[in-house]
């Protein structure tokens, strides 16, 4: 009894458990939950029609990353219910899977899709979409500016058909970041292979290089430095014909035509990038010409502060995934100003070797340069003193010829009447003794200068008369010596003891006496024993 009384109490409470409020709340909120997963999110509605089912069951499986069950789904979207308003978004959709599934061949499907949504909905809102995905595309495939730039190219020309074909899209400012990294990269390797043809002197190729990336992309973060090279490659070339067997007229003609053409490199750098980390090089470069360096006007100043305040600096970690990754470091980029949407025709190594030749013709016919834009030099600084003639000449100048002036020098007195004599002695070092020419009996010279004082300002030091010397600071006569043999025949004997004057002569050198073991002792006369035999030392 006591059993069945268990039993039935146990039935009684799961029964009132299972259909207590609480159960029946947590069956309402899972329906609920599963009604809410069925909104579009589209128009914000609930909805529970075929082609939406069909819809989100495709978004879903996207998320999980089933991309082919996804395009399943929304291909049948397509085919059945053509009419849907869910037509257009499944289309873009559909290239949304190949785009994320990625890899060369999903990607090019991805761009066919996107290109077959843009010819079928032109003025859509998601038109612009997947004009920005199709640049997207390439831009992910892009390599280091040292690879294949064609996708780096195709990804420029998407960015700018986006920027000209919906200017009025809310994805404007990403795809012009976009368009300035990727004409950084474009930027960068023109700029290395331009670096490379000046290390090899070879000066057309490498202004062909530089003056390309100088006038097409003009936010490249070394845009100083190029223009800094190409100044460089025709100073270069000025110096090169400054060393030619040229006539002196043409060769000047020359070496001006190239020297302009190198300043007005380096004005574009102060005045278009005065806030450049270079500048002061160009700068440098224009005084050790002679030339004006120009001041910029204050866009420009304001124009370059935004431009390298927009830079990011690189780190330690961006530095190394960009040592490890395959894609083109895009750091330095600006993030301000407006990138270039047409490129203006690249120039050619062709074009600059024309030009030079051209240059060369006319100068050796005596005729202006075609082309050539003169820098105006600075003026020369004049001063009274430079034009009073009292200030020293400068280097390269020759001295102006004055007369010499003599003025009166008063002497130790300071007495208005008092004079001195200034006497110029002349050279007469090639005057024999006791002549008119000797110290002490030297005239005044005909340049002399004679006043009334009768003390001069200098007495002269030495004897003042001809006398010679005493005995005792003259010099003893050298003793004569007899090396020679005494006359008197064959017989005769010479005098080995001594010479004439006495003093001996040097004796021969005495032989050493033998050694003798008994009566000296000596370390290098002993006779070697043991190993000191092999010793041949």
């Amino acid at each position: 009894m006591n059993r069945s009384f268990i039993r039935t109490s146990a039935f009684v409470l799961g029964a009132a458990i299972a259909f207590s409020p609480c159960a029946f709340a947590r069956k309402h909120k899972k329906k609920q939950k599963e009604y809410n997963s069925s909104v579009t999110a589209l128009a914000g509605v609930k909805s529970q029609q075929p082609d939406k089912l069909l819809y989100d069951k495709a978004m879903v499986a996207m998320k999980k990353g089933r991309y082919d069950v996804a395009r399943l789904d929304l291909q049948t979207l397509l085919n059945t219910y053509p009419d849907s308003e869910y037509d257009m978004r499944a289309k873009l959709a559909v290239g949304d899977t190949w785009f994320k599934e990625g890899g060369s061949a999903a990607l090019t499907q991805a761009e066919s899709e996107y290109k077959d949504f843009i010819t079928f909905f032109p003025n859509s809102p998601e038109a612009a979409e997947a004009q920005m995905k199709v640049g997207d595309i390439y831009y992910q495939q892009m390599a280091k500016p040292d690879r294949d730039p064609q996708n780096a190219i195709h990804a420029e020309q998407e960015y700018r058909t986006m920027l000209e074909q919906f200017p009025d899209s809310p994805l404007i400012p990403r795809a012009k970041q976009k368009l300035r990294e990727v004409q950084e990269v474009l930027a960068q390797r023109q700029y290395e292979i331009g670096e490379y043809y000046a290390s090899r002197e070879n000066w057309a190729a490498a202004i062909a290089r530089l003056q390309t990336v100088a006038d097409t992309y003009p936010l490249f973060s070394h845009s100083d430095e190029t223009l800094i090279t190409i100044g460089d490659a025709y100073a270069d070339q000025a110096q090169m014909v400054s060393k030619w067997k040229l006539p002196e007229g043409a060769k000047a003609e020359l070496i001006r035509y190239y020297d302009n053409r190198a300043a007005q490199a380096w004005d574009r750098v102060v005045t278009r990038y005065p806030l450049a980390p270079h500048v002061e090089d160009a700068k440098d470069r224009l005084i050790a010409m002679g030339r004006p360096v120009p001041e910029p006007t204050p866009q420009a100043l304001a124009e370059s502060q935004a431009e390298e305040d927009s830079r990011v600096s690189v780190r330690l970690g961006t530095r190394a995934m960009q040592l490890l990754g395959n894609g083109p470091n895009t750091i330095h980029a600006a993030r301000v100003g407006e990138p270039s949407l047409n490129s203006p025709p690249p120039v050619l190594p062709k074009g600059i070797t024309d030009q030079a030749r051209e240059a060369y013709i006319a100068a050796m016919k005596g005729q202006p340069i075609p082309g050539d834009q003169p820098v105006s030099a600075p003026a020369a600084p004049v001063n009274a003193a430079i034009q009073s003639g009292t200030a020293p000449p400068r280097t390269g100048q020759p001295a102006s010829a004055q007369p010499l002036q003599l003025e009166e020098v008063p002497d130790a007195s300071g007495s208005p009447g008092s004079t001195v004599t200034v006497e110029v002695p002349a050279d007469n070092s090639s005057t024999p003794a006791g002549t008119s020419g000797a110290p002490g009996s030297a005239a005044p010279a005909s340049n002399a200068v004679v006043h009334s004082n009768a003390d001069p300002i200098a007495m002269p030091v030495g004897p003042t008369n001809n006398q010679p010397l005493p005995a005792i600071d003259k010099p003893a006569e050298a003793p004569q010596q007899i090396n020679e043999i005494p006359a008197g025949g064959a017989g005769a004997q010479v005098n080995t003891g001594a010479n004439a004057t006495g003093s001996a002569l040097p004796s021969r050198k005495k032989k050493k006496a033998p050694y003798n073991k008994k009566q000296e002792s000596s370390s290098k006369h002993k006779k070697k024993t043991g190993l000191d035999k092999l010793n041949p030392f």
